[in-house]
């Protein structure tokens, strides 16, 4: 069962790494510091998109319209850190 534990905390941690890359370069082609004109920048970019939107979109349903602000990847970040504190109290159940 520790494994599982661990399992969950990977791809927690993980999902985790996605959210923030996806934030910090949606930054980065708003500033255009990054152009998505070129390969490997839109690869990624469309990577994260294809990964992030099915999330994103179900929480986007939930919240309010913000007019142009989105609050979606902020939720989600603070739905797994929630996650991973109720993991990490609840550790002896998977011992």
């Amino acid at each position: 069962m520790q494994s599982l534990f661990e399992i969950l905390m990977l791809l927690l941690n993980v999902l985790w790494f996605f959210i923030i890359a996806h934030v910090i370069m949606s930054w980065l082609i708003n500033f255009q510091v990054l152009n998505t004109q070129q390969q490997l920048v839109a690869q990624i970019w469309h990577m994260l998109n294809r990964i992030l939107d099915p999330i994103y979109s179900r929480v986007r349903q939930i919240l309010p319209q913000m007019g142009g602000i989105d609050l979606a990847p902020l939720a989600v970040l603070l739905a797994v850190a929630i996650l991973r504190i109720v993991l990490v109290n609840n550790y002896a159940l998977f011992l």
